[in-house]
């Protein structure tokens, strides 16, 4: 779970797989693009929040293809996984992934879902499924995740222990505008993981001179520089070290460390005085870096070693001074922490709404242990279970939320009830009404269609006689009946012109029958459209009235159930946070306690340096005295 900064390969999303390449351009579901809309501020719950439910309402549906989300289906399913992955929802992003690299996708979207799974398996250190994520790669890679890719696989080669095989591929990324400055500092230690130092040393070289004005590539310069003059420290080669630490700007993250083993260096070629200079700058930094503290003892001593022993113990004096408050406040902390102040300024949301928000712990009077707990704060895995912590403390605020939320959603409901119902029940009537005439007309177009077909097979020319010809036809038939059983000396002559007059209608409808046939099928024909729209009406009529029942029926249980879990829910993050909680209180406190006795011997040395100070110094006065 967790926030995380929206990066540039995030960008993607919008940029090729929000919307589907085999639509529209345009955006048509509206809910899918309020949640690309939180994710591009880096809200990835509230956008899995939103998206989530929409893919499943669009799951059920009878038809979703009238679903406005039915457009981007594809683009939201990949869009779960990667806002999962990004709220650190490994398992369930990993499944999400899984699927659609098993899916119909695009290339490119297939390609992207491999890259990132690579990342969940690399971030949780599974290296060989990660490596085989990235050889699911194949065919057209996103422009905009190409050296990503590179960039992954050398790594994951460097913690398999296979340096070799990293430096080929980072090789080819020393030119990359997004990877140039670590790809050439990750060249450098599989140079030195693989055995070769002399290459190490000059990559190293390299990557420690790169001209940029990006601060992530400014700090991995000066940590190449660290790195290189460290190196030549531990190997004894003090002069040569001394260029690549003199290379590191005096306002980076990395100064301090850089400025403490210059005055190592310097001391260890026996330059006192060169020693005296970095040292004496790190000294009236903060007194709380482990780097600093060094210095106040190690800057004094090089005093010593000068001979000038009256400002050694000077030094020594505020270094104890120094140590000494700084124990009294590492007590506080430590019984600042056990009351519960250190999470509670973690939770600040003041505190975490700015991206820095870690660094401004460092400035809250009430909460003094996080100024002496920055280096811990920055270790992945402190960060981890911190940001695990600050999210259950979201999801605390979010469930009481929508406890807050149910009665709102109980009047809602109440409102849909007594708006429709009254309405309902008359429309209901009026649509019994019409329901029974249309099954009637129904019946009547099976019964046309069905005359039409028997008269393809079977002709029978007086179905198709016209109103008025039926009249005559039916009272030829009728004169007919009544000359039969007549006894008239003219009945054989009436009968012989009744047989006249029905014969000339017969003969009509014998030879117009055809064009009769053809006119009664295109008729019929005319009317099956407008039974048609007449069904896609009623269809219609069922779905809407359908809608406006499920709008306010069967929302007691379901809401019933919603209020049981986000109980249960709320109870068990409780937990959770408590127990996490606990975790970092414990894991804090053994690093002040650690700070703390590390300050306590860095006292005891210093006291007992401070009296040899002054025996020394005193001892220089006497014999300066001497006549």
């Amino acid at each position: 779970m967790g926030r995380a900064p929206f990066s540039g390969i995030g960008l993607l999303l919008f940029a090729s797989l929000a919307l589907s390449p085999s639509r529209s351009d345009e955006l048509k579901d509206l809910y899918f693009g309020e949640a690309l809309y939180y994710a591009h501020q880096g809200y990835f719950f509230e956008a899995l929040e939103r998206l989530d439910t929409e893919v499943k309402q669009h799951d059920e549906l009878d038809e979703p293809e009238l679903d406005t989300l039915y457009y981007h289906i594809d683009a939201a399913e990949f869009s779960l996984g990667d806002f999962e992955l990004r709220y650190r929802m490994h398992h369930r992003a990993g499944r999400a992934i899984t699927a659609v690299l098993e899916g119909a996708v695009d290339e490119i979207v297939r390609n992207d879902a491999a890259y990132r799974l690579a990342r969940i398996h690399f971030q949780k250190g599974q290296m060989a499924d990660a490596m085989r994520a990235l050889e699911r790669i194949d065919g057209k890679i996103p422009e905009s995740i190409r050296d990503d890719i590179d960039f992954l696989r050398a790594n994951i080669y460097l913690a398999e222990g296979k340096p070799a095989a990293s430096v080929d591929v980072l090789k080819r990324l020393q030119n990359s505008k997004n990877f140039g400055g670590f790809a050439s500092y990750n060249l450098g230690i599989a140079y030195l993981q693989d055995g070769q130092r002399q290459a190490a040393l000059e990559q190293l070289d390299r990557a420690g001179q790169v001209a940029t004005d990006d601060p992530a590539e400014l700090a991995i310069r000066d940590k190449s520089n660290l790195v290189l003059g460290t190196i030549l420290l531990e190997d004894g080669e003090f002069d040569n070290a001394m260029p690549f630490l003199n290379r590191v700007r005096l306002d980076g993250p990395f100064s301090n460390q850089a400025l403490l083993s210059a005055g190592w260096a310097s001391l260890s070629a026996e330059k006192y005085e060169r020693a005296v200079v970095p040292w004496g700058i790190l000294a009236r930094r903060e007194v709380t870096d482990g780097a600093t503290q060094e210095a106040m003892l190690a800057l004094p001593y090089a005093y010593g070693k000068l001979d000038v022993h009256g400002r050694a113990a000077v030094h020594y004096g505020r270094a104890l001074d120094a140590f000494g408050a700084e124990v009294d406040k590492l007590d506080q902390s430590i019984e600042s922490i056990r009351e519960g102040r250190f999470l509670q300024a973690l939770i600040r949301e003041e505190i975490r709404k700015d991206k820095d928000w870690v660094i401004h712990l460092r400035a809250l009077p009430e909460t003094p242990e996080t100024y002496y707990l920055m280096e811990l704060l920055a270790t992945h895995d402190f960060q981890t279970g911190l940001q695990n912590y600050l999210d259950l403390a979201d999801l605390r605020r979010k469930l009481h939320s929508w406890q807050a939320s149910f009665d709102s959603f109980d009047d809602m409901v109440d409102i849909r009830h007594d708006h429709y119902e009254p309405l309902l029940s008359v429309v209901d009537t009026q649509f019994r009404e019409l329901d029974s005439r249309m099954r009637l007309r129904i019946e009547q177009h099976k019964m046309l269609v069905k005359r039409r077909d028997d008269l393809l097979t079977t002709p029978r020319p007086e179905f198709l006689a016209t109103r008025e010809e039926q009249a005559v036809l039916a009272q030829i038939e009728h004169i007919e009946t009544q000359l039969k059983g007549a006894e008239s000396p003219f009945e054989g002559s009436l009968l012989q012109r009744t047989h006249r007059l029905k014969g000339m209608l017969m003969w009509t409808l014998e030879t117009e029958y055809h064009d009769r046939l053809t006119r009664f099928d295109q008729n019929l024909r005319g009317l099956d459209n407008a039974m048609a729209v007449l069904q896609q009406q009623y269809d219609q009529y069922v779905r809407v009235r359908q809608a406006a029942t499920h709008s306010f029926e069967g929302y007691e249980m379901p809401v019933s159930r919603l209020r049981a879990r986000v109980s249960v829910s709320a109870q068990k993050v409780e937990l959770l946070m408590a127990r996490q909680g606990h975790v970092l209180e414990v894991v804090a406190i053994n690093e002040l306690m650690a700070r703390r006795g590390r300050l306590e011997s860095y006292r005891d040395k210093a006291r007992f340096a401070l009296a040899d100070s002054y025996d020394r110094a005193t001892q220089a006065q006497a014999r300066s005295d001497e006549p």
